[in-house]
C-alpha cells in the first residue's frame, strides 16, 4: 500500500464521483484511477466503495478506513515537513499563522518579540482561516497560529483574548444613529451572516440570536473581513463580527456595540502537543509579555 493509493481514496471520498475525483482533483484517467482503487481494496481485504450510476459512496468498511488513511497521509507530510526542515540546519525556521483579520493587531509583536530573543531564525507567515490555520499545525506546516478554538484533541490552546463582538453597517443606516444596538433592532433588516467554513464564528453569532430569542435568516454570509465590508456596502446589511475588524473599517462603514449580553468569540494561540521546537518552547515562554505588549499598543 502506497500513500497514492490513500490520496486517491481520499479524493474520491470527499468527490462522491469516481470521474470527478479523477479530473478535477487528481489530473489522471478514471480508468487508471479506478484500478488503483481496485488494487488498495484487494489489498486491504474487503470493498471500500459501493459504485452505482450515480456515483460511488463509502461502505461501512470504507467509513472506517477514511479516517485511518487521512490520518496516516498527514502524519507523512508532517514527516516530510520535519524532514525539510532538519536538512536546512544553517538557519531555524519558525512558521507562524494568523487568523485572517488579525494580522494588524499580533504580526507585528509577535516577529519583534521572536526576532528580540532569537535574532538568528527566519520567521515565516501566513494567515487564513481558522480551520486552515489549524489543519497546517496537526500536518507540522506552521509552528503556532492565532486562530479560533477548533476541536482538534491534538492541538494545545493558550487564550490570547475574548473579543466582543460588534454590528457593523453603512454610516448612512437608519441605525447608525444609535449608540449601542440591541439584538431585535436586527429583525427586519438585511442581515449578513456567517458562513459554515468560520464554524467557530457562526456558532457564536448565532447562539447569541437564540438566546435572545431573535429568529432571522441571513440574506447573505460571508467568510471574511473584506466579503462582510463588501457586502455591508452594497447591501445595506448589518454584520456582527469580532471587534478587531475595527482596524479595517473605511470611513463609509461604523461599527456599534450590542446592548446587553455581550457576546463574544475566543482568539487563541494553537500548536501542536507534540512539537518539540525549542523555538516554540520560547515563544510560549515569552506569550505574556507579548499579550501586555499588544494591549499597550491598542490602547496607545
Amino acid at each position: 500500500m502506497e500513500l497514492r493509493h490513500l490520496r486517491y481514496f481520499i479524493a474520491i471520498a470527499e468527490a462522491g464521483s469516481m470521474k470527478l475525483a479523477a479530473e478535477k482533483r487528481l489530473n489522471t484517467a478514471q480508468p487508471s484511477l479506478s484500478r488503483q482503487i481496485r488494487d488498495l481494496e484487494h489489498e486491504v481485504g474487503v470493498p471500500l466503495l459501493n459504485r452505482s450510476v450515480r456515483g460511488v459512496d463509502l461502505t461501512a468498511a470504507g467509513r472506517a478506513f477514511l479516517d485511518h488513511a487521512r490520518l496516516s497521509l498527514m502524519q507523512a507530510e508532517a514527516a516530510a515537513e520535519a524532514a525539510r526542515r532538519a536538512a536546512q540546519p544553517a538557519k531555524a525556521i519558525f512558521s507562524v499563522g494568523f487568523l485572517t483579520g488579525q494580522e494588524a493587531a499580533w504580526l507585528a509583536p509577535a516577529t519583534r518579540m521572536l526576532g528580540d530573543d532569537l535574532p538568528n531564525i527566519e520567521i515565516r507567515v501566513s494567515s487564513g482561516f481558522s480551520t486552515t490555520l489549524a489543519d497546517d499545525l496537526l500536518r507540522g506546516k506552521i509552528d503556532v497560529a492565532f486562530l479560533r478554538r477548533e476541536p482538534e484533541p491534538a492541538l494545545e490552546y493558550k487564550l490570547v483574548l475574548k473579543e466582543p463582538l460588534v454590528a457593523i453597517m453603512r454610516s448612512d443606516h437608519p441605525l447608525a444613529v444609535r449608540e449601542s444596538l440591541d439584538p431585535h433592532d436586527l429583525v427586519g433588516e438585511s442581515f449578513i451572516g456567517i458562513s459554515e467554513i468560520p464554524r467557530v464564528l457562526r456558532a457564536v453569532v448565532n447562539g447569541y440570536l437564540k438566546r435572545s430569542g431573535v429568529d432571522i435568516v441571513p440574506h447573505l454570509e460571508i467568510d471574511n473581513f473584506a466579503m462582510a465590508m463588501s457586502l455591508v456596502t452594497s447591501e445595506r446589511g448589518i454584520a456582527l463580527l469580532p471587534i478587531s475588524i475595527e482596524d479595517y473599517l473605511p470611513p463609509s462603514i461604523v461599527s456599534r456595540r450590542l446592548a446587553g449580553e455581550q457576546p463574544a468569540v475566543d482568539l487563541v494561540i494553537g500548536y501542536q502537543k507534540a512539537n518539540a521546537s525549542p523555538i516554540l518552547k520560547t515563544f510560549l515562554s515569552r506569550f505574556d509579555l507579548l499579550k501586555t505588549r499588544a494591549a499597550n499598543n491598542r490602547a496607545g
